[in-house]
């Protein structure tokens, strides 16, 4: 039996770093799912309430409201979009139940976008906010 070439032995290393990295990521990603799905110290999880919000706003949305969101999670890549779309409806159907709307409105969509976003991705919404010449004055003091 033959030595094993210097370059086979490198190729292993590489594609076994590849797969690695590739399986961290891919963890990563699914333990935040996970931790999504815990239940919280009332019994729900963060998905579950999501959802509850969504379906107990449900008959508040127009046309214009949906067409908003739709708007809005523009900038979210497409393969993220739809998990997107739906933490930001919970989230703007929750400030419209809370508050007693009889409709979802454009100011319910602004605030409730800026208050789904996460704080690390502020600059990016504020950008976006202003490239499309949406008015979010009233909801400056929620930017971090």
């Amino acid at each position: 039996m033959g030595e094993t070439p210097e370059w086979f032995i490198y190729f292993i290393g590489f594609w076994t770093v590849v797969l690695v990295l590739f399986m961290s990521v891919g963890g990563f990603f699914m333990f935040r799912k996970f931790l999504k799905v815990l239940p919280q110290r009332d019994g729900k999880s963060k998905l579950d309430w999501q959802n509850y919000w969504v379906e107990r706003s449900r008959d508040l949305w127009t046309e214009e409201s949906k067409e908003m969101l739709q708007t809005l999670v523009s900038p979210v890549p497409g393969p993220f979009r739809d998990i997107a779309s739906h933490s930001i409806a919970a989230k703007i159907g929750q400030l419209a139940v809370e508050s007693g709307a009889s409709e979802v409105t454009k100011d319910h969509c602004i605030e409730g976008y800026i208050r789904a976003t996460p704080a690390r991705d502020h600059r990016s919404l504020i950008s976006f906010l202003e490239k499309k010449q949406i008015d979010y004055s009233a909801y400056r003091h929620l930017l971090k």
